[in-house]
């Protein structure tokens, strides 16, 4: 029988029984009376404050064992805050007499609670493999380079990290590996990749997976801002300086001629550098006309009408605004960045190419239906592209487009609405429906700033806590998939292995058996003899 099981055996004792004597006390729990004689000591050097009756008892002891756990998983594993100061933050909280106070003893508890996460993690994903709800996963790809190389696999429609390992390289064959043995672990394939274009993720891609290869979007877009935008607002910034200086020149040749003529040269530049401002204007406000398609075309449907489009006319759509802004840029002599829009121009097929690849995919699904016309019409018109606005609306934060996809979706939702199928479906029925639908549109993804933003939060978890070993990376993982809980309460892997799980803290919290016992010092031996 373990310290602190004996200890909650007298406690609960004396509680039941009032003040007694040793012996009567051992007789009733069964421990020897030198035993209880010990635990007693014990129990009055850590009551020296009013609240510390309730440590003694079992619910006061798993209270205390879940802050120290609820203490050092968010703080001590997420946030980097060292052991020290933990230990500084129990002692505040009048907690030195009751459990181990020194950095040694928390990182042994410490230790236990990532072996209980690692543990716990596996054998919920063996559970969640086993009831075989996963379905092709929406990857994205890409490495970061922190204390060691670490490459990193997400599916990007659920946000649950499938791969985060150390590696010593980077290449193909290191990449091909490290996926085939995951996937093989998941019983699953990868429906499509997106990545920066590294060239072994495209080889990745295209010959290990045999998948869809997709180029980042928001990269491209980048490209074109970076070459072209800035060098537009450089001349802009230029031309309101001029203008301040020529008005500055033209107050002071005013001043100077005390309500005489003032100089119609002075007048004459301040109009022409006016008129340069106001040029550069519109020619930024031309460029953002033509930048904003970029964003408003990468889409299964059309903004204006919600009508179904293919690849051929996102592409023809996406040629036609880069070439508006190539044109714009020589119209006004900007310099000439012809390899960034080549590179641009070489990708712009395979992101177009996502729409017809989502298409492919919705086919796939209402196969087996075998939709009447009416039926597909209802589901690719009015259904599916309600979801996917609806979806969209929240994802952006640019006030001008979040407005133009909210006008979409309300068109598209009234027609949806009062469409007579609509009507007729049972309410269950209606949202089995739109359960589909969400799930369909979750899967157009053209990015991987997904697994950019995990990039960069674990190297801001990488620097504070001055480097890590690479067991930690693994509790990240699992701390980001089973313990990060999104507006709708649920994490990144419920939603991939589509089933709950229980509350993560609450399962590790489990495995502690007890806590360390703080150390009896030689000054506190002394005083209490």
């Amino acid at each position: 029988m373990r310290f602190w099981d004996k200890s909650l055996l007298v406690c609960k004792s004396l509680c039941e029984n009032g003040k007694q004597s040793v012996r009567r006390i051992a007789q009733k729990t069964g421990l020897s009376k030198s035993s209880v004689h010990r635990l007693q000591q014990a129990m009055a050097r850590r009551g020296g404050y009013p609240a510390s009756w309730l440590w003694e008892t079992a619910e006061g002891r798993r209270w205390l064992t879940r802050l120290v756990v609820a203490t050092l998983s968010p703080f001590g594993l997420k946030r980097g805050v060292g052991l020290d100061t933990i230990s500084a933050f129990f002692v505040s909280l009048r907690l030195e007499p009751q459990r181990g106070r020194s950095s040694t003893a928390l990182r042994g508890v410490m230790q236990t609670v990532e072996a209980a996460l690692l543990e716990t993690a596996a054998a919920w994903e063996r559970d969640g493999i086993a009831a075989g709800e996963v379905r092709d996963i929406i990857g994205a790809v890409d490495e970061t380079f922190l204390e060691h190389l670490l490459l990193v696999f997400q599916d990007v429609s659920t946000g649950s990290l499938l791969l985060e390992t150390v590696a010593d390289d980077r290449p193909y064959a290191t990449w091909k590996a490290v996926m085939e043995q995951r996937l093989a672990e998941l019983g699953t394939g990868v429906w499509s990749l997106v990545s920066d274009r590294a060239k072994a993720l495209i080889q990745l891609a295209a010959q290990g997976l045999e998948c869809l290869s997709m180029p980042d979007f928001f990269p491209r877009v980048h490209a074109i801002v970076k070459r072209y935008s800035l060098a537009m607002g450089r001349r802009l910034r230029q031309a309101h300086q001029d203008l301040k200086h020529a008005e500055e020149v033209l107050a002071r040749h005013v001043a100077r001629a005390h309500g005489a003529p003032h100089s119609p040269e002075a007048t004459a530049h301040v109009e022409a550098k006016r008129a340069e401002v106001q040029q550069w204007e519109a020619v930024q406000h031309t460029d953002r006309h033509h930048l904003e398609p970029l964003s408003l075309t990468l889409h299964p449907f059309g903004m204006a009408d919600s009508v179904p489009q293919t690849s051929a006319q996102v592409a023809r759509r996406l040629h036609t605004a880069v070439e508006a802004i190539e044109a714009l840029a020589c119209r006004h002599h900007l310099p000439a960045r012809h390899d960034a829009l080549k590179k641009v121009r070489t990708q712009l097929p395979a992101l177009a190419a996502l729409g017809d690849f989502w298409w492919q995919g919705v086919r796939r699904d209402l196969e087996p239906f075998v939709l009447s016309p009416q039926w597909d019409q209802w589901v690719s018109t009015y259904l599916l592209p309600m979801r996917y606005w609806d979806h969209q609306v929240a994802r952006t934060r640019c006030r001008r487009r979040k407005a133009k996809r909210r006008q979409a979706l309300e068109a598209v939702r009234t027609a949806f609405e009062r469409h007579p199928l609509t009507l007729r479906l049972a309410p269950h029925v209606l949202a089995a429906w739109k359960a589909w639908a969400i799930d369909r549109v979750k899967s157009f993804q053209r990015t991987s700033s997904a697994v950019e933003g995990r990039n960069g939060s674990l190297a801001q978890m990488q620097h504070n806590q001055r480097g890590v070993p690479k067991q930690r990376y693994k509790v990240w993982a699992v701390l980001h998939n089973f313990d990060g809980h999104a507006a709708d309460g649920t994490t990144p892997a419920a939603r991939f292995f589509r089933r709950t799980f229980p509350d993560l803290l609450a399962t590790v919290f489990s495995h502690i058996e007890g806590l360390p016992r703080a150390r009896q010092r030689k000054d506190e031996i002394a005083l209490s003899l």
